[in-house]
C-alpha cells in the first residue's frame, strides 16, 4: 500500500492563476473566493491537488511574482480568511494545496527594499557601485541605478530587486515564511526561479556572446543561475517540510543546462520534484517525445525520485497553439497522463483553450513585452465558464465588470458549460483520462516498456494489461499492423474501428 505521505509522486496537479481563474466579487479580477466557488469543478475534474500562483500583497508589476508581503493576501484577491476557507474547502474534497514561493527577489515596494533605498539594510539586496554585463531575463540590463548613485541587481524587472542570499537574515526570513504557510495547512510549495538566489562570488561578467544572455540558459551555465550554493538553501528547507505531517513537499521551477543538473535539485535532503520543461518543449513527433521521455526517466532514476510532466503553464504558449492543433494537444495530453510520475495541468487546458494572440498592445501587462516584444499575457486570459462573450463568459457574477483581459469570441464553444455532457468534448476527455488514471494507479508509478513501431508512432506498455499508442505521423495505422489487440479504453480523437488516425493517442486494455 503506498504511503499517503508520498501522494506527490504520481499526483495530477492543477495550476490556478488566481487573477484569471474565477471572479467572486464582480470587479473583473479573479480572486480566492472565485477559486473556492469552483472547488467542486476541480474535484469533479479528478485532479489531486491545486497549485496557486502568487496571491500575495503585490503591485502586480509581474503578475504577482513581485511580492511586497509574503504573509498576506493582496486585497484584490481576498484575505487570509479567504485563503483559509480555500484550504479547508480543498481538503474537505480530498484536494491538496500547493502555493507559489518567490525567493529570488521581492517587490521594490517590499519594506526591506524601501529601507535599502534609505540606506538601511542594503546588504539584504545586491548593490554595487558599477554594474557588470548581466542582462535581465525580460531584456535590457539587469541593473538599475538607485537614488544614491549605486546600482541594484534585478534579474527580472526593475520592480523585482534580487535578494542577497549570503545574508543570514534573508535565509532566516524564508524559513519563517515556509512555516507561516505550513502552519496554515498548505501541502507544498512551487519554488519560483529555484535555480536563482545564489550568484557566483565576485559577480563576474558573462563575457562576449551572441544574442541575449537569456538564450544561453539552456546550453551553458551563467554566473547568476544554477550555482552550487542553491543546494545549501534546500538542505535547510527540507527538514522544515519533513517536520510537518502528511507529506509536505516542494517542486522546483529550475531552468538549467541539462537533465543531470536538474536532477541535483531533487533528493531526500533537498526538494521533492523539479519541473521537467524538456517535455513541454518537445516537438510533436515520436522521436522528440521518446528522446525526452527516456532521458527524463533515466535522470529521475539516478536520484530515486519520479519525474514531472507538463505541457502548458502561465509562462509559455498553450500547447493547443504550440503543437498546432487541438487534436495534437489532446494526443499529447493522453501521452503525458500515461507516463510514470506526476503531471501538472494549467487552468483551461481541460477546455482546449488556445493561446490568445491578438490582444491589444495597450492591454498587455507582461513586463517583458515593452523590453522584448514577447508577451505571456495570451495564456493568462480569464477562463470562459458559461454564457456569452458579452457576459464575460461567466467569469464573474451577473453584472460584473469586464474581465481584466478580453476573451475571444471563439471561446463561446469552449466554455465549461458548453462542453458539459458532450462525450466528444475536451473537458470530458480530461475527466475520463483522470478517472482511468485513478482506476489504474500503476500508471503513475513504475517503469515503461517501448514496443517496436514505425518511426512516427509511439507504442509503450505500462502496467500489466495497459498499452498506449500515439500516432504523430500523417498516415493512419491499424492496431493489428502494430501487433496489438484489446479494448480501447480511451482515444484522444475519433477512431474508425481499429484504425488510429494521425495526431491521435489511444489507451488500450489487453
Amino acid at each position: 500500500m503506498p504511503d499517503p505521505a508520498d501522494w506527490w509522486r504520481d499526483a495530477v496537479v492543477y495550476q490556478v492563476y488566481p487573477r484569471s481563474f474565477a471572479d467572486s466579487d464582480g470587479d473583473g479580477t479573479g480572486d480566492l473566493g472565485g477559486v473556492v466557488r469552483r472547488l467542486p469543478y476541480l474535484a469533479e475534474l479528478g485532479v489531486d491537488a491545486l497549485w496557486l500562483s502568487p496571491f500575495y500583497t503585490s503591485p502586480l508589476a509581474d503578475g504577482g511574482y513581485d511580492v511586497a508581503d509574503y504573509r498576506d493576501v493582496d486585497p484584490r484577491f481576498g484575505s487570509l480568511a479567504d485563503f483559509d476557507a480555500l484550504v479547508a474547502g480543498a481538503h474537505e474534497r480530498g484536494l491538496r494545496v500547493i502555493v507559489d514561493l518567490v525567493p529570488n527577489h521581492t517587490s521594490s515596494e517590499h519594506p526591506w527594499f524601501q529601507e535599502a533605498l534609505q540606506g538601511r539594510g542594503k546588504d539584504r539586496y545586491i548593490f554595487r557601485d558599477e554594474p557588470n554585463d548581466w542582462e535581465s531575463i525580460f531584456g535590457g540590463p539587469a541593473w538599475t541605478q538607485a537614488p544614491d548613485g549605486s546600482y541594484y541587481l534585478h534579474l527580472f524587472a526593475p520592480e523585482q530587486p534580487d535578494l542577497n542570499w549570503d545574508h543570514p537574515e534573508v535565509r532566516a526570513e524564508f524559513r519563517s515564511i515556509l512555516r507561516f504557510w505550513l502552519d496554515r495547512g498548505v501541502d507544498g510549495f512551487r519554488v519560483d526561479v529555484a535555480h536563482g538566489m545564489v550568484k557566483a562570488a565576485g559577480l563576474p561578467d558573462v563575457g562576449p556572446k551572441e544574442g541575449r544572455q537569456a538564450e544561453m540558459l539552456g546550453d551553458e551555465q551563467v554566473p547568476y543561475f544554477d550555482q552550487d550554493g542553491v543546494h545549501e538553501i534546500y538542505r535547510e528547507w527540507r527538514p522544515i517540510l519533513d517536520s510537518y505531517p502528511g507529506g509536505r513537499m516542494a517542486v522546483a521551477e529550475a531552468w538549467v543546462s541539462s537533465p543531470a543538473r536538474l536532477a541535483r535539485y531533487v533528493g531526500p535532503d533537498e526538494l521533492h520534484q523539479a519541473f521537467n520543461f524538456e517535455f513541454m518543449m518537445a516537438g510533436f513527433d515520436a522521436k522528440s517525445f521518446r528522446e525526452v521521455i527516456d532521458r527524463s526517466l533515466a535522470e529521475a532514476e539516478i536520484v530515486g525520485a519520479p519525474t514531472t510532466w507538463v505541457l502548458s503553464n502561465h509562462d509559455k504558449p498553450r500547447h493547443v497553439t504550440r503543437h498546432g492543433s487541438l487534436a495534437r494537444a489532446r494526443a499529447a495530453t493522453l501521452l503525458m497522463l500515461a507516463l510514470p510520475g506526476s503531471a501538472y495541468l494549467y487552468q483551461g487546458e481541460e477546455l482546449g483553450l488556445d493561446e490568445v494572440l491578438d490582444l491589444p498592445d495597450e492591454l498587455r501587462e507582461d513586463p517583458a513585452f515593452l523590453r522584448t516584444g514577447e508577451s505571456r499575457d495570451g495564456c493568462r486570459v480569464p477562463l470562459p465558464w458559461s454564457g456569452t462573450q458579452a457576459e464575460g463568459f461567466g467569469f464573474g457574477p451577473a453584472g460584473s465588470a469586464a474581465p481584466w483581459l478580453p476573451q475571444p469570441a471563439s471561446w463561446a464553444a469552449l466554455t465549461a458549460a458548453a462542453q458539459e455532457g458532450d462525450p466528444g468534448s475536451t473537458l470530458t476527455l480530461y475527466r475520463e483520462a483522470l478517472r482511468l488514471r485513478k482506476a489504474h494507479p500503476a500508471l503513475g508509478l513504475g517503469s515503461i516498456e517501448w514496443v517496436q513501431a514505425p518511426e512516427e508512432v509511439l507504442v509503450l506498455r505500462r502496467e500489466p494489461g495497459f498499452t498506449l499508442v500515439t500516432n504523430t505521423g500523417e498516415t493512419p495505422v491499424t492496431l493489428s499492423a502494430l501487433g496489438l489487440a484489446g479494448e480501447v479504453l480511451l482515444a484522444s480523437g475519433p477512431m474508425a474501428g481499429e484504425t488510429v488516425p494521425p495526431d491521435t493517442t489511444v489507451w488500450l486494455a489487453r
